[in-house]
């Protein structure tokens, strides 16, 4: 501040100068030659810019703005385009699958049980709140940590496979021979133990929720590779009306119709149970069970 006020008792100083000598001019009848019009004493030099005082720019435009000034009408800045993030589009299905990378493969699902026969069960049935943990810690695994931890199964897939597959009864028992929550087969149990090198039981619970989603896993991968350009993700996002279009559809159609209906070398992808599908994809977002 002491410097604005030395500058500005300066500047009084001489217009009080500059006034003396017009009033001497004007006393002796004579108009001083090219005498400009009287302007206001400024606080600072004259060279100075206008859009800068003692060294500091005055606000710009959009600052004066954002204070909640209104903008000029001759300088109306132009609006901002926001900037849209790339994401990254999902690959169409090959035509022609690549060979699998997967060649240990399940073992095919048995013939469908006559219609007329009813389920039995064994056992306590687990209650909700557990069975709801088994498949979040299920869900919470990665199946392949080495060639693919990228591959999740998301927890409304899985919680919608095991509602359409038993709805959430851990002691079921299907007639065609699958068991428990996800209805897994004993054959493909025994297989997937040896793939994975795992010891899980499929009348427990817990194992069974671990072989469903393993089964879920594996097929992601055995498709992924072969269709979808190792692209693994499992996003309704990514599919069209065509049910063949996205990887997400190709993974519910193996776990009821086994990996061999959907995928086969030479062919192009195959959805064969698109009521299934529908089904589980419904379920996914509108199943009771996704509230417990």
């Amino acid at each position: 501040m002491v410097r604005r006020t030395d500058r500005l008792g300066a500047a009084v100083l001489a217009g009080l100068l500059l006034a003396s000598a017009l009033v001497g001019c004007a006393a002796e009848g004579e108009s001083p030659p090219g005498l400009a019009a009287p302007v206001a004493i400024t606080d600072g030099p004259t060279d100075t810019p206008s859009d800068e005082v003692d060294g500091e720019p005055s606000p710009s435009l959009s600052a004066v703005e954002s204070m909640g000034s209104a903008p000029s009408r001759s300088a109306t800045p132009k609006p901002k385009t926001p900037t849209k993030k790339p994401t990254r589009a999902a690959p169409k299905p090959r035509p022609v699958p690549k060979p699998p990378t997967e060649t240990e493969v399940p073992p095919a699902p048995p013939k469908p049980a006559p219609s007329s026969c009813k389920p039995t069960y064994k056992g306590s049935q687990a209650s909700r709140s557990a069975v709801k943990a088994a498949l979040t810690n299920a869900a919470n695994r990665t199946y392949w940590p080495v060639s693919a931890p990228d591959i999740t199964i998301p927890l409304d897939l899985l919680k919608a496979t095991a509602w359409q597959e038993s709805g959430w009864q851990s002691n079921i028992y299907a007639c065609d021979g699958g068991v428990g929550l996800l209805q897994v087969m004993p054959d493909t149990a025994t297989w997937m133990n040896q793939r994975f090198e795992k010891s899980y039981k499929i009348d427990a619970y817990q194992d069974n929720a671990y072989l469903g989603a393993t089964y879920l896993a594996w097929a992601t991968k055995y498709i992924g590779d072969m269709y979808f350009e190792s692209d693994f993700r499992l996003d309704p996002a990514l599919c069209t009306s065509e049910l063949n279009s996205c990887l997400l559809n190709a993974v519910i159609a193996a776990y009821n119709f086994g990996h061999g209906a959907v995928a086969q070398e030479g062919e192009p992808l195959t959805i064969p149970n698109p009521s299934y599908v529908r089904n589980v994809r419904a379920l996914m977002n509108e199943c009771v069970c996704l509230a417990y």
